[in-house]
């Protein structure tokens, strides 16, 4: 049931009150509150621990992950050339998967309690609190659990000296985006790609939400008919 009358209140924890928004949170989660303040989710301090990283954990727990997957396959046999270019490929599906999860999962349309709740969880509180430093990232327990099943199915579907060093690219795309992400947010670049990325992904918080889907790169929202009009792109 949709309830227009709820109002959130920002001093309590707000993981459990953003499902009775309905049909009112797709608009009330996307009114950003522009502050580096992290606010509560949760009341057990449990789960509110699991909830903030530090964008420095990504690099730090994920790199040497990478490198074994990578070391992997060479030992299994492939050449350095093979084993740049199969790393280079992860790094492509992976640059893929980042837009169509931004596009498809992160965006979409909720108004159920549990719907809502979940989506607030996933992508939602970025949008409604996009300058949180602790919840810029995404939580290493919760990458944990996503990487076995997305390990599985390259397994499943490369040669065995391959996966390793596929999934290796793929991973270390995911922490080129995550870094690259927080970098975007709290980064101040004066000009170059950089800089351009960075206008680029506050048009698509503050402006336009429902274009400009990449953060690594503009290449599939190109693909896919999804760059910001140019009046966003230069202003």
């Amino acid at each position: 049931m949709v309830n227009q009358a709820f109002t959130v209140d920002l001093n309590k924890p707000l993981v459990f009150q953003v499902g009775h928004l309905g049909e009112a949170y797709e608009e009330w989660v996307h009114q950003p509150i522009v502050s580096k303040e992290t606010p509560r989710f949760f009341a057990s301090d449990i789960m509110e621990f699991f909830t903030r990283t530090a964008w420095w954990a990504i690099p730090l727990i994920w790199l040497p992950v990478v490198c074994w997957f990578v070391c992997t396959s060479a030992k299994i046999g492939l050449s350095p050339y093979e084993l740049a270019a199969t790393v280079v490929g992860g790094l492509f599906i992976w640059t893929l998967l980042e837009y169509s999860l931004h596009r498809f999962l992160f965006h979409i349309k909720t108004k159920g309690y549990w719907a809502n709740t979940l989506h607030y969880l996933i992508h939602g509180c970025h949008h409604k609190h996009p300058m949180d430093g602790l919840r810029l990232v995404f939580p290493p327990a919760a990458t944990l659990i996503l990487l076995v099943p997305f390990w599985n199915l390259i397994k499943y579907l490369a040669p065995a000296s391959y996966a390793p060093a596929i999934f290796g690219g793929g991973l270390l795309g995911y922490v080129m985006y995550d870094c690259t992400h927080y970098y975007l947010h709290h980064g101040k670049p004066l000009k170059g790609v950089s800089h351009d990325l960075k206008r680029y992904h506050m048009n698509h918080h503050f402006r336009i939400q429902n274009k400009g889907f990449g953060i690594t790169s503009t290449f599939w929202d190109w693909v896919f008919g999804t760059l910001p009009p140019q009046s966003y792109k230069k202003s």
